[in-house]
């Protein structure tokens, strides 16, 4: 059987989602350096952000969608999280086994010490990035992220 031959795009978005994959690896490995001090890792600070970021407590299975992830593997981490006192569980008026995950004092006061970690960090890691470069590449990102979404939607896989 012969194989499909990509298009010149098609060759240009592989070279760039092997590229992304690298850079996902590196950016994960930076993550968890910058905040082990903390008891953190990139998965742990991740989680926390996602939550700090909803407009309310929400459920795992909401949390794991926002973030794109494995429903269990977001579960397993809050059940980390929660037993190190960084997030709690309140019940869900809307689902009875579904509860909300909240984060506790402890938690925000351990994501704000991320944050401060990260600013100088981030700061210095943009510098002598074109800005415009910057949007762009976050733009087509969303719009890689869309297409991937809406493929996931329709296959159901």
């Amino acid at each position: 059987m012969r194989a499909t031959k990509r298009s010149p795009a098609g060759d240009a978005l592989t070279d760039l989602i092997l590229d992304l994959f690298r850079v996902n690896n590196l950016t994960v490995t930076w993550g968890d350096r910058l905040v082990a001090p903390l008891g953190l890792t990139s998965a742990r600070w991740q989680i926390l952000g996602a939550i700090v970021a909803a407009d309310r407590a929400q459920p795992v299975a909401w949390l794991a969608r926002d973030l794109g992830a494995n429903r269990q593997n977001v579960q397993r981490i809050v059940n980390d999280l929660a037993q190190e006192g960084l997030v709690t569980f309140e019940p869900n008026p809307h689902h009875r086994r579904a509860h909300l995950v909240v984060l506790t004092d402890k938690g925000q006061k351990t994501y704000d010490a991320a944050i401060r970690l990260y600013a100088p960090r981030i700061n210095s890691l943009v510098q002598g990035l074109p800005m415009e470069d910057v949007r762009t590449a976050g733009r087509l990102m969303k719009a890689l992220r869309k297409k991937l979404e809406d493929e996931e939607s329709a296959t159901g896989v």
